[in-house]
């Protein structure tokens, strides 16, 4: 990016970059009525609006090139229907719009509304949504045509005390509004009967749990501007270039890669209406496409780097980032041995931005997490709140001390009390633990509830899971503990295998003995299962507390 160029971000984000073009220190302004709709995507279309904002891949492969101005007018259409239709600021609306380039009209538009925009995945069922209308007292959902996903909002809406705005994409349905009539029969030229920004609530999400009900993690209309340092110094997207996040817009890391940040500096974001991740097809779209920076969850790359990519022409790919749960070494080694490029890994929350990363100019070292985000007051404690040393294990938290940083969560919608449990004495407890070297890189340890207590010791399963992953036929790892009859807790390890490597204890007792070669004697795994799949979240974390 250059000097002589005046860019959007820089009215509301100030930064310091030493020589490299590293980040050094971020200050935001201007956030009091911040609203990104207004301020960045209609602005944008102000200022150029045939500048590409998306390139979209339908399901059956047909390309759309979507504008700023494209975004800013059929979301000020939209806007304009959900108002005529009842929708106003502080209602809360869910979008089940899996990749459909409609989300993105539709979020925007609720931007421009105020109303309270909840992303929700299409995996849900008759239950899950009851649960959340209840929740959050649901004002409408706008839904796509797809599969059986409306037919599971009916079901729930029937056992509801209250009509819910049901408004359908893609399709037709008996009882629902369609949303192609905004289309036709609004304009945009819309103004907002109360306007909404800076603290009001914007975004909600139901955060994916292994026990219990979800949180509702509630942010304002800061939020996006958090996104900035994602899509800069983490992402690095090029103005110029296009960027691929393969997240479902049901996932908090949609707003990651696929709207805010991208958008803040001016590049457009890929999208492909996929149902399903398959490696060969992702390496396809990065040649056909000519992606320039990529990211994608380690289990993605798991399965990308035992492709040959000696058939595809990945030269336009300059950047490759990846975030979700722990990025296993020898991912980081086999994918760099492929391409060349570095993977730059990151850690945030569902309540948080990115909070720790490898940015820009920073060197990777596998299997860490990278740096504190100078946008977060970063720190590792006991269980006491104290800092601790380097190369010991702690809580990560954000030190806050009376200043809420951009992008952190107003807090657990209708739950003060897990609101308090998480957030008090200046002091935000993420609940994951890890250690911080002497250069001020953090290395993961795993979440607190997930830590095995053995003989003594504490130890985090990913750091098993991170040796056994670099046997070739390990294809993913699940590590925990069971009861033992004379020892206490067991490590057992839940394993499957790359297809093609059978099964059988003379296996079990080669991985067992590798772990041995490479680990400590009460880290090594006494039984070694062999699964067809591992137990995850909805949102494919492995639930350890299943194994």
């Amino acid at each position: 990016m250059t000097k002589e160029r005046e860019w959007v971000y820089e009215h509301y984000v100030e930064v310091q970059e030493d020589s490299k073009g590293a980040l050094e220190a971020i200050k935001f302004k201007n956030t009091e009525n911040f609203n990104f709709a207004y301020d960045v995507v209609d602005r944008l279309a102000d200022k150029n609006p045939e500048k590409v904002a998306m390139v979209h891949i339908a399901k059956n492969k047909r390309k759309r090139e979507l504008t700023f101005g494209d975004m800013s007018s059929y979301s000020s259409k939209i806007a304009a229907y959900f108002q005529s239709l009842g929708i106003g600021k502080g209602d809360k609306v869910m979008l089940v719009l899996k990749r459909h380039y409609h989300f993105w009209f539709a979020i925007l538009a609720l931007h421009k509304i105020g109303a309270v925009v909840i992303p929700t995945t299409n995996l849900l069922k008759q239950r899950d949504y009851e649960y959340r209308f209840k929740a959050v007292d649901v004002k409408a959902i706008v839904c796509t045509a797809d599969d059986d996903v409306a037919y599971q909002v009916d079901m729930a809406a029937e056992n509801m005390d209250r009509e819910i705005i049901k408004i359908i994409v893609r399709g037709k349905r008996n009882g629902w509004n369609s949303l192609n009539r905004a289309v036709y029969e609004f304009d945009s030229s819309f103004t907002p009967e109360v306007y909404a920004g800076g603290d009001d609530p914007s975004i909600m999400f139901f955060t994916s749990g292994t026990t219990g009900y979800p949180k509702i993690v509630t942010h304002d209309f800061r939020y996006p501007l958090g996104h900035f340092i994602t899509a800069k110094y983490w992402h690095q997207v090029d103005p110029e270039g296009l960027h691929f996040t393969i997240s479902d817009t049901g996932w908090g890391k949609a707003l990651w890669g696929k709207i805010y940040g991208q958008w803040l500096c001016e590049a457009a974001v890929f999208t492909y209406d996929m149902d399903s991740f398959e490696a060969g097809e992702m390496l396809e779209m990065i040649e056909t496409h000519r992606i320039t920076t990529f990211c994608a969850p380690p289990t993605a790359y798991r399965m990308l780097i035992r492709k040959d990519f000696s058939k595809y022409d990945l030269s336009s790919l300059k950047h490759a980032t990846t975030a979700g749960e722990a990025l296993n070494p020898e991912v980081f080694n086999l994918f760099r041995e492929k391409t060349g490029l570095l993977l730059h890994e990151a850690f945030g929350q569902t309540e948080t931005t990115l909070t720790i990363g490898t940015l820009k100019g920073e060197v990777p070292k596998p299997g860490s997490m990278g740096k504190a985000s100078p946008a977060y007051d970063i720190d590792i404690v006991d269980s006491k709140g104290r800092s601790v040393k380097s190369g010991e294990t702690g809580e990560i938290v954000v030190r806050t001390e009376g200043i809420k940083p951009a992008g952190l969560f107003m807090g657990y919608y209708g739950n003060d009390e897990l609101t308090a449990e998480a957030w008090h004495d200046g002091l935000y407890h993420t609940g994951d633990l890890a250690t911080r070297d002497v250069d001020g890189y953090f290395w993961y340890v795993g979440r607190n509830d997930d830590v095995i207590k053995s003989a003594g010791y504490r130890i985090g399963p990913f750091e098993i899971e991170s040796i056994l992953m670099e046997l070739p036929y390990v294809l993913e790892c699940g590590v925990t503990a069971v009861e033992g009859r004379l020892r206490g807790k067991m490590i057992k390890a839940c394993i499957v295998l790359v297809d093609g490597t059978e099964g059988t204890d003379e296996l079990k007792k080669e991985i067992q003995k590798y772990a041995r070669r490479k680990m400590a004697s009460y880290k090594c795994p006494k039984i070694i299962e062999f699964r067809d799949e591992l137990p995850k979240t909805i949102s494919g974390k492995i639930q350890h507390n299943k194994l």
